[in-house]
């Protein structure tokens, strides 16, 4: 589990295909190690918001594979040697719990779609796919590549390309990769766990009109 408190940053030294296969081995350089201190092999760590499991550890650079099913479903696939990601090892037991609960399993992908500076402070403005907006709710939070934020305006549901607004304060724009994205720059979305839950459950409710069942007089609790 994560906080969307990013870190630190790393950057990509390079991505090894395997041949006839649809996974990668992707290996970071996370400077002076600082970041993988306390990761052992086997460990989590969240790069730009993807969960990934750490195989290879050697001073500051960690390896990771990296699935097909990753590859196509987040914006790791696109990834090129040089790029700089934001990290995040998993929280320890008794951490605090900073920004909000994060699994690091990204729901899609989205794009910045305008950026507006507001003095000290900017207005983000992303795309989201349709099927995901229902889960962001105004004030409620999202971790984009891995960032936990609180989204300040979202779309109506009658809006053909749904969206949703963020606001980054200067240390957010400086410590993680969102204060460099450009306009039509991608991003990784895990929408709040909590909102899918409660879907799924609501899947499985009876509604209490389904129920006409009649008690048998003298069997009144």
């Amino acid at each position: 589990m994560f906080t969307g408190i990013i870190e630190g940053r790393g950057t990509v030294e390079r991505i090894d295909h395997a041949p006839g296969t649809d996974s990668a081995t992707l290996v970071l350089s996370t400077g002076d190690g600082t970041l993988t201190e306390g990761l052992g092999l086997g460990g989590s760590i969240a790069v730009n918001g993807v969960c990934l499991t750490a195989t290879r550890l050697d001073g500051g650079t960690v390896e990771v594979d990296v699935m097909g099913e990753t590859l196509q479903r987040t914006t790791t696939g696109s990834l090129q040697p040089g790029a700089a990601v934001n990290l995040e090892r998993c929280v320890p037991a008794g951490g605090r719990l900073d920004g909000h609960v994060v699994q690091g399993h990204v729901d899609g992908v989205g794009e910045l779609l305008e950026r507006e500076n507001q003095g000290n402070w900017d207005r983000l403005r992303f795309s989201v796919p349709n099927r995901l907006s229902r889960y962001i709710a105004e004030k409620g939070s999202i971790a984009v590549d891995g960032v936990s934020l609180t989204v300040t305006a979202v779309s109506a549901p009658s809006e053909p390309q749904q969206w949703f607004e963020v606001g980054l304060i200067p240390v957010t724009l400086t410590a993680t990769g969102l204060g460099e994205k450009p306009a039509g720059g991608q991003v990784n979305l895990e929408v709040d766990v909590l909102a899918k839950y409660a879907e799924r459950l609501l899947q499985f409710a009876v509604p209490a009109a389904t129920s006409s069942t009649a008690v048998p007089e003298g069997e009144l609790a």
